[in-house]
């Protein structure tokens, strides 16, 4: 095997993620891009988007990274909203665009039509909450959207199964068989996800909180979202699913988890997320030539019109499910209107936006079969793959790069940034008074008996960050603009690298070992992680 192409795309497609964080774009904008460009230049690698690696080795970390940075209360509270995207309007958007694409396209059979609407259907709302932070959407949208990317492509998958059995004329094919075999085998898939995930969360949380060593705890951290995944997929339900209960359980818990693991956990999972998006949005625009390559028996004029038509219906579809998702319960529930306020149109128009698709789009679109039962080649497959990357390209180029305009232009309210320090302040101020006590308690046992200098300090420690987040309401110093909390913090760190010299100059003297030098460091390293927190 040669490791040369796969070091190529992870070392080019970090760099250019890198680069995207200084300029205004997206980086799975510039990402797309950069593929796109790179893909006809002479001695590149032929990237292939093989789904066999792509589904179950690289959907299963993105989506659990996701969901265990997700708030599961949060996603309970906009369970409704997220159920008719993720579900509702996927299976919308499967039979309106493979109806419409059916007309459309001569000759193209309804199975293989319903195919590409399934592939089409998922919005991949990785770039889109990107956006929604970096622009400050209200906090309802972006758990929307961030809810909806974490269940639609189970919904999407499913509904590509049962098109494909249909369409590679399968016996038992469920379209054959009927909508209700059909929906049967939607809920068999959907609820044999959920039931795997539910009896996987509880021992993997219990065995979490039982190891002792962060290494053993990480690397089964690690282990998890592919083990959910396989689990569920080897039951023949839903991998994603399973993968997406799993992590919402173990994230709600996470505070249960020892700290070391916590913060080790927190760095190795942002790699992983960041090495991983920044490749697959590489790969979509890698994949130029070899979508072309196999339209030869089309002409580039109608295939063009067909593009655009499909991202057309694509964009309408979303607006079209999007405004009745969000009036109809509020015009049939009087319960729903008076726990709810009233939206105007701007919340669900952005919603309806952010629907770029993705990686899972194209590789589902790759993993359709070449045949089909009866003998001969899988209807019209090459031109849904190049649909299929038409739709993609386009709706993160239009919408992605607009969406920022259109945040801007009307006018949401953003997050008060203010209000939550405010609420931060409050409940720190809470638990310090809490620990305050606890203190006091555990000091009258003569089995606690400190000093009192050391006594006092933790006192210190306990009202330093009792005030730590009130100074941030506070003025600011004149001479450098930061607030009393951004000097201590600024100070705290070149008081901490001073010693960190010291401890290195001592090394190098031999004084002390290599093994006592990382013992220090790694002290110094948790002391600067207490008394800095770097703003995400």
């Amino acid at each position: 095997m040669d490791v040369l192409p796969l070091l190529l795309l992870v070392a080019g497609s970090t760099a250019v993620a890198g680069a995207a964080r200084r300029t205004p774009v997206p980086a799975p904008l510039l990402l797309v891009t950069a593929g796109l460009l790179v893909s006809y230049v002479p001695g590149v690698p032929h990237y292939t988007l093989d789904p066999e690696i792509v589904l179950p080795m690289v959907l299963p970390p993105l989506l659990y990274t996701a969901a265990m940075d997700s708030s599961y209360l949060d996603l309970r509270a906009q369970v409704r909203s997220v159920a008719l995207l993720s579900v509702g309007y996927t299976l919308f958007a499967t039979l309106a665009v493979g109806w419409a694409v059916h007309l459309v396209v001569p000759d193209l059979p309804l199975t293989a039509a319903l195919v590409l609407g399934a592939v089409v259907a998922p919005p991949d709302a990785v770039a889109a909450t990107a956006v929604a932070r970096r622009v400050g959407l209200p906090s309802r949208i972006t758990t929307i959207l961030q809810g909806e990317s974490l269940v639609n492509d189970a919904t999407a998958i499913t509904a590509y199964r049962v098109a494909v059995a249909a369409a590679v004329g399968e016996s038992a094919g469920p379209l054959h068989a009927g909508p209700l075999h059909a929906g049967a085998e939607f809920l068999v898939a959907s609820l044999g996800g959920v039931a795997v995930g539910l009896v996987l969360m509880v021992p993997l949380h219990w065995l979490r909180t039982h190891l002792r060593e962060p290494l053993l705890q990480n690397t089964l951290s690690l282990l998890i979202p592919f083990a959910a995944y396989a689990l569920a997929e080897y039951a023949h339900a839903s991998g994603v699913l399973a993968v997406v209960v799993v992590a919402l359980y173990l994230g709600h818990h996470s505070w249960q988890v020892d700290f070391a693991t916590r913060l080790q956990e927190d760095a190795v999972w942002k790699m992983v997320a960041f090495v991983l998006e920044s490749a697959v949005f590489a790969l979509i625009g890698l994949q130029l030539p070899l979508v072309v390559g196999g339209l030869g028996e089309y002409h580039a004029g109608q295939v063009l019109w067909y593009a655009l038509a499909v991202f057309l219906l694509v964009v309408a579809t979303r607006f079209v499910w999007t405004y009745p998702a969000v009036h109809l319960p509020r015009l049939l529930s009087r319960r729903v209107r008076a726990r709810e306020p009233d939206p105007t149109w701007k919340g669900p128009f952005v919603v309806a936006w952010a629907g770029m698709r993705g990686v899972v789009s194209l590789a589902v679109a790759f993993s359709i079969p070449h045949g089909v039962h009866e003998g001969g080649s899988f209807p019209y497959r090459n031109l849904i793959l190049f649909l299929t990357f038409t739709t993609v390209i386009g709706t993160l180029v239009v919408q992605g790069l607009t969406l920022p305009a259109l945040i801007r232009l009307l006018r949401l309210p953003g997050r008060d940034a203010r209000a939550e320090t405010l609420l931060e302040a409050q409940a720190q101020n809470a638990a310090s008074e809490a620990a305050e006590h606890r203190l006091d308690a555990l000091l009258t046992d003569p089995r606690n008996a400190l000093p009192e200098p050391l006594a006092d300090r933790l006192r210190a420690v306990l009202e330093r960050r009792r005030n730590a987040v009130w100074e941030r309401l506070g003025t600011v110093n004149p001479e450098t603009g930061e607030s009393v909390d951004d000097t201590y913090r600024r100070l705290a760190r070149t008081v901490i690298a001073s010693e960190r010299e010291v401890f290195v100059a001592l090394r190098d003297q031999r004084h002390i070992d290599d093994e006592m030098l990382r013992d220090l460091l790694r002290r110094l390293d948790l002391e600067e992680a207490a008394a800095y927190r770097e703003d995400e």
